[in-house]
């Protein structure tokens, strides 16, 4: 399924809760999700190519982690980035069974010290970003909830053939929207 450009997102990770938002950045109501500006990746990346050579999922899934789970890099943000990082010899790569992998060069590493207030900067604002989605006033309910939602639409997905057993999943959930209706109407 293609992703409109105004499309929202609603996004979980490992954690719970990421936000509301649309794809340009827009922000209607929840908390705020983990965003790069123009020009970031290149120092993220070479940070983390600083720790360990990598190919361009390693880099993704790294990012993701340090984000726990709240920013999600496309394949399309990624190896653009790490071409361009490698046209600048900033980074190089080798073949490794079958996968280009990446290791910072001295170039990069100078690059990196060079800017290092820029670096510190970007990790910053993403850590306030991250603190501020997760010192929610009620995390633990707000990591239920997208639990909850999570396995519902995961299950739903996975019984899209077995009608009897989806309607199974929609009398689960709304069986715990009367069951939370009643704990706040007592």
């Amino acid at each position: 399924m293609a992703r409109h450009r105004n499309a929202w997102w609603f996004g979980f990770g490992p954690e719970g809760l990421c936000g509301w938002g649309d794809l340009r950045g827009q922000h209607r109501r929840g908390r705020r999700r983990v965003r790069f500006e123009s020009g970031d990746m290149k120092y993220v990346i070479l940070k983390l190519l600083k720790q360990k050579p990598m190919h361009g999922y390693e880099v993704m899934k790294a990012l993701e982690e340090q984000t726990h789970g709240c920013y999600k890099p496309s394949p399309g943000t990624v190896y653009p980035t790490l071409q361009w990082l490698e046209d600048e010899s900033l980074v190089q790569s080798e073949e490794v069974e079958g996968k280009k992998v990446y290791s910072i060069t001295d170039a990069g590493l100078e690059f990196l010290e060079q800017n290092k207030s820029t670096v510190e900067d970007i990790f910053e604002r993403v850590e306030e970003t991250i603190d501020s989605i997760f010192t929610d006033p009620i995390p633990e309910i707000t990591r239920m909830v997208g639990k909850l939602v999570s396995q519902a639409y995961r299950s739903a997905w996975r019984l899209r053939d077995d009608e009897e057993r989806r309607r199974k999943v929609t009398e689960i959930v709304e069986q715990a929207l009367r069951d939370l209706e009643a704990v706040t109407n007592d």
